[in-house]
């Protein structure tokens, strides 16, 4: 019996723990066995002390409890608004976090680098149509489709009943102009 509460305290946890456990181990060893029994009475009474002292601390530990429960029960503080304010407490520390900080700045400056692509694209779709509208092709296309609509309007409006549809007005410019519609090859 005596070996195995020995070998109890020389159980090492760490390398000082093992040093002092192999310095207990050698000190009990050489006491009396009424020496080792008067020592294993003390350290039981300290044990029970302790045990004792933890039960109370326990005991006011829960009284200390309930009674701030009541407090905040009595203040309007409920579980909620405490997980709320810790919630609110963790997002502004992380928001002062400098690492935080460092991520906001650099989505920030991929934002205005993407927002400037963007907007070169912008404008370069913008001056290209631009250009093509200036055109000598467009500006062709533009003059052929006005002066169609002009004949189309004027031959309705003057032959009041001669021309029975918008189509056929087209039609009828069309071929006075020589202009080829995409649909006369079609019909043809």
């Amino acid at each position: 019996m005596e070996d195995h509460n020995t070998a109890n305290l020389t159980e090492p946890s760490s390398p000082a723990a093992s040093v002092a456990s192999a310095e207990i181990a050698a000190e009990f060893a050489a006491l009396t066995v009424e020496e080792k029994e008067q020592r294993r009475a003390e350290w039981s009474q300290e044990l029970a002390r302790v045990e004792e002292e933890i039960n109370t601390l326990r005991t006011v530990l829960a009284s200390k409890t309930r009674h701030a429960s009541d407090l905040k029960r009595k203040l309007g503080i409920t579980v909620w608004k405490e997980l709320t304010d810790d919630v609110n407490q963790g997002v502004k520390n992380i928001k002062e976090s400098t690492v935080f900080q460092r991520t906001e700045s650099m989505l920030k400056s991929t934002g205005e680098k993407t927002a400037s692509v963007f907007g070169s694209i912008t404008t370069g779709i913008t001056s290209k149509f631009s250009q093509m509208k200036n055109s000598d092709s467009m500006r062709s296309i533009e003059a052929s489709v006005g002066s169609a609509y002009e004949n189309v309007k004027t031959k309705v409006t003057s032959r009041s009943g001669s021309v029975s549809s918008f189509p056929d007005a087209l039609d009828e410019n069309q071929s006075s102009s020589g202009l080829n519609s995409p649909t006369d090859s079609l019909t043809k």
